[in-house]
């Protein structure tokens, strides 16, 4: 299985562990890359979501288990190819959320580098 950016959806499918399918691949990603990879808006997305509806449990759990992820920058770099993602998308009709792209620009600058 290869290295993958867990965006904030699938992480959150992942903390939950409500679906066993999901459940199973986690364990095996695990298994094999010893932790999961996210970037970080997606902890920021994550952190928004709990403070908002103040879930202050769930919120210092998740700061708590942030050692165990491996944390990917959002740094000028990504925010160009972010930038010029997000660009593309409204010229051609398709916008979608400003952190898609600000993920997808840290999948494709920095997570297909460490590969």
């Amino acid at each position: 299985m290869s290295k993958a950016l867990l965006d904030t959806d699938i992480l959150s499918e992942v903390l939950k562990a409500r679906d066993k399918f999901v459940a199973e691949r986690a364990r095996s990603y695990l298994e094999e890359h010893s932790q999961f990879t996210v970037s970080a808006v997606t902890v920021m997305e994550v952190v928004k979501g709990l403070q908002r509806v103040q879930r202050e449990p769930q919120l210092q759990k998740f700061i708590s288990a942030l050692s165990t992820l491996e944390v990917l920058p959002f740094d000028s770099d990504v925010a160009v190819v972010a930038g010029q993602i997000y660009g593309d998308l409204e010229r051609i009709g398709q916008p979608i959320g400003r952190a898609d792209p600000m993920i997808a620009a840290t999948a494709l600058t920095v997570l297909v580098c460490l590969l």
